[in-house]
């Protein structure tokens, strides 16, 4: 799953290296325009609705991870 949310990013805003660890906002400084975009890759990809009030609380890549996973997302 890892790999797929790192191609989503580097489609989306070219950055290369991304890791669990990365922050879409302090690392990769994202507006949220941005993540807006890229949580709607992972959407599309996963074929899940994630609520607007789920987008704030995923800062980080494993977050987003963790959160498909508990929603029964499993890659």
């Amino acid at each position: 799953m890892l790999t797929t949310i790192q191609n989503i990013i580097t489609e989306i805003i070219g950055h290369k290296t991304i890791t669990l660890e990365t922050d879409f906002i302090k690392d990769l400084e994202l507006s949220s325009f941005d993540i807006v975009n890229i949580i709607s890759a992972v959407e599309d990809k996963y074929d899940i609705v994630i609520p607007t009030r789920d987008i704030w609380n995923i800062h980080q890549v494993k977050d987003a991870i963790a959160y498909l996973r508990d929603h029964g997302i499993n890659e």
